[in-house]
């Protein structure tokens, strides 16, 4: 039977180890390597899960939730609040229930749902450049760019610049894995909807009910009586 995959299996395991040890790397250099920052201190560490989190929110539905967990996580020492009315927080959460929407949506079956799926995801994804230049447009407690900003100047150096990429790096790893996964899963189910549907057409013709006329209908030859 064949396998429908985004990547081969050997190209697959190599990307899963991959991103097994780009993480375990990063949590080394999250925690040791990159200097504590000099304002936030070790709060700060956080920024080497939840940006790269936030950057591939705009590519994976589920990653926006994990988003929106770490950024309270990070405000609550930073701001004093695990939540506040943000541009920022409230755009992204924007994001996760389109998204969340978008899902259920999959669930509905019958024609077209593949259309109206197509046409919500762009819908949501209206919401994406908004989440990403809301912290330009208006005045938010979330701080600016630190990489993509005005001046398209990184205002981050050295060894937690280093961090900060390589945990991009890493979770861009995990998302291409999960995303081939999450493929494979897809195309069995759908493969097995088909193998269901070819069984009960095979069990109808077999045991003769093949319409309301029954067997004599699918035997009848048209011989003269």
């Amino acid at each position: 039977m064949r396998e429908d995959a985004l990547l081969n299996r050997r190209v697959a395991t190599v990307v899963g180890w991959s991103a097994l040890a780009s993480l375990a790397v990063l949590a080394v250099l999250g925690l040791w390597v990159a200097p504590p920052d000099a304002v936030q201190r070790d709060a700060q560490r956080l920024m080497y899960l939840h940006v790269p989190a936030a950057w591939l929110a705009y590519l994976a539905f589920g990653v926006t939730a994990l988003t929106l967990v770490l950024g309270s996580l990070w405000g609550r020492p930073v701001w004093g609040i695990w939540w506040a009315w943000d541009a920022r927080l409230v755009t992204t959460a924007v994001l996760f229930f389109l998204y969340v929407g978008y899902l259920a949506l999959r669930r509905i079956p019958g024609p077209g749902r593949a259309t109206r799926c197509a046409i919500a995801a762009l819908i949501a994804f209206v919401d994406v450049p908004i989440v990403h230049f809301s912290v330009d447009w208006w005045r938010t407690l979330h701080q600016e760019g630190t990489v993509f900003n005005d001046e398209l100047k990184a205002q981050i150096h050295g060894s937690m610049a280093f961090t900060l990429f390589w945990g991009v790096l890493a979770f861009t790893l995990v998302f291409v894995y999960l995303l081939d996964k999450r493929y494979r899963l897809e195309a069995l189910e759908e493969g097995r909807e088909e193998r269901e549907l070819e069984q009960a057409i095979a069990e109808r013709v077999a045991s003769g009910d093949t319409g309301p006329g029954g067997a004599g209908e699918l035997v009848d030859s048209g011989a003269p009586r």
